[in-house]
């Protein structure tokens, strides 16, 4: 399946836009400001990865090759598109940094 130049440039920004909006709210409310950052990878795998979550705990022979598979099998443009949610998730971090810095407070 070939996917063309804008529709990887729309599905990037959407990403790094729908990430961002969840890295700055959970940071303004969590406050804990690099949680989107270190959740994301775990998000990805529920994105690209077609096993069952618990076949990681009860299947782990399966499904960990499974994923790895699933990994190496990537298209340029999918990393592209999952790598725009990973830089908002980061930014939404660095937004919040540079607003505690400034005085701002959530909450």
């Amino acid at each position: 399946m070939t996917v063309s130049i804008p529709e990887v440039i729309i599905s990037t920004l959407l990403f790094l836009v729908m990430f961002f909006g969840i890295g700055f709210l959970l940071n303004m409310l969590l406050r804990m400001t690099w949680l989107m950052a270190v959740v994301y990878p775990i998000v990805v795998i529920f994105i690209v990865d077609e096993v069952s979550f618990l076949d990681y705990i009860f299947k782990p022979g399966t499904a960990f090759p499974a994923l790895v598979d699933k990994f190496l099998s990537l298209q340029l443009a999918d990393i592209i598109i999952l790598s725009g949610g990973f830089a908002g998730a980061i930014i939404a971090g660095i937004v919040m940094i540079l607003l505690r810095k400034n005085g701002y407070r959530m909450f």
